[in-house]
């Protein structure tokens, strides 16, 4: 297709939106990082072309992808330039302009849509949006001052945790506030709109991942438990130590979920536990990070029910191959101010370890460098061998 006919006919996505794209096809994947990598190896597994949109040439995913359009975000002449060489379109960030993704649309069925993006691109929105639809979210008001914050305390309680409406993940953009006389502290100037929501005391956060096709089919993977550490991820563990009810409720929750904001593609789902009882924090529109022991994990993993979901192909089994299994992040913490590579035949050594680099040539505090999996029979024994593997890379 050149852009021109695309400009003279559109693609509407309601004219398109049940068609199937074999492999064979094009899949245009927005956003270079590591999920775009890990999902362009799972795209050419299953015999598609990938093209990757980014703006770095030696981006994670570029390194690997079919070939690559390098440009702004924003530029309509770089977006038609991809777009146009594409069957399908799905993106990898959900930070990514939802400007692009509507331009996107023009030439080929793009997931998720513009729409999608502009809910979960805003927390207020977000939260706003589920929280209507009926699903359990965590208490929250808008503010926008000291004197709203302070107001939200007296409604929600303290602490609060106050949060940027927009941007900010693993952490940035984010303040917890323990009373009124730390409201002012707010540099309120930072953004537009704010959002503070109630600070939960749980017993644990896990996550869900949805997969939904255009067709609205769904399926969700087991349930992660995962522990952070500075607020980046930092292990996971499957399947969660949840009761069978409220496995259940979690995984109809997040199904829920996907349904309410007509996610085509992958939607995770985070939440909070807390007295056997589940709130919803936020929800990414993507592959998760907590989903990567997927790939070891299950019979089908996130990436290639991603492929899937949005070439509306049958979505595969979801099923865990062992009873447990577990991932642990990798940091730049890891090579230290040495530059000096970690030892990952150290790692290596239990040879139940897979090891997974994204290709990133700058190691840099708390920035995910690469993950280990490993799977077995003892949940314990899992979290204390993908523990093990990675002190022994530095």
């Amino acid at each position: 297709m050149q852009a021109d006919d695309a400009h003279s006919t559109p693609n509407a996505p309601s004219a398109i939106r049940h068609g199937s794209q074999p492999p064979g096809s094009t899949i245009g994947m927005v956003g270079g990082g590591q999920l775009g990598r890990m999902f362009a190896v799972a795209a050419a597994a299953m015999g598609y072309r990938v093209i990757i949109f980014t703006e770095s040439a030696d981006s994670p995913a570029a390194q690997i992808a079919h070939e690559t359009v390098v440009g702004d975000l924003h530029d309509q002449a770089a977006i038609d330039r991809f777009a146009q060489q594409c069957d399908v379109i799905t993106l990898e960030f959900e930070n990514i302009p939802s400007a692009t993704i509507a331009r996107c649309c023009e030439f080929a069925p793009t997931y998720p849509s513009a729409s999608v993006l502009a809910i979960t691109q805003n927390r207020l929105v977000e939260k706003t949006t589920l929280r209507d639809a009926g699903l359990p979210v965590t208490p929250f008001c808008d503010v926008d001052n000291t004197e709203s914050l302070i107001l939200a305390g007296h409604a929600l309680g303290w602490p609060l945790i106050v949060k940027t409406a927009r941007s900010g993940y693993d952490g940035k953009g984010q303040h917890r506030v323990e009373s009124a006389d730390g409201a002012g502290d707010v540099d309120w100037n930072a953004a537009a709109e704010w959002i503070a929501e109630k600070c939960i005391s749980f017993d644990k956060e896990v996550s869900v991942i949805v997969a939904r096709t255009p067709d609205g089919r769904c399926d969700s993977f087991p349930i992660f438990e995962n522990s952070h550490h500075n607020h980046i991820l930092d292990i996971s563990i499957a399947p969660a130590l949840l009761s069978e009810t409220l496995s259940a409720q979690t995984r109809e929750v997040a199904v829920q979920a996907a349904e309410a904001l007509d996610v085509v593609g992958l939607l995770c789902v985070e939440f909070f536990v807390s007295d056997n009882e589940i709130m919803i924090n936020e929800v990414a529109p993507r592959p998760h990070n907590s989903g990567h022991l997927t790939i070891e994990a299950c019979e089908t993993s996130q990436f290639e029910q991603h492929v899937r979901a949005v070439c509306n192909l049958p979505l595969g089994s979801t099923l865990q191959r062992t009873p447990f299994a577990a991932m642990a992040n990798l940091l730049g913490d890891l090579w230290g101010s040495s530059d000096k590579a970690p030892d990952w035949a150290a790692a290596l050594t239990d040879p139940g370890i897979s090891l997974h680099l994204y290709g990133k040539s700058l190691a840099k505090p708390g920035r995910k460098m690469g993950h280990l999996t490993i799977t077995g029979a003892e949940r314990n024994d899992v979290a204390a061998r993908v523990s093990g593997a990675r002190s022994k890379l530095s």
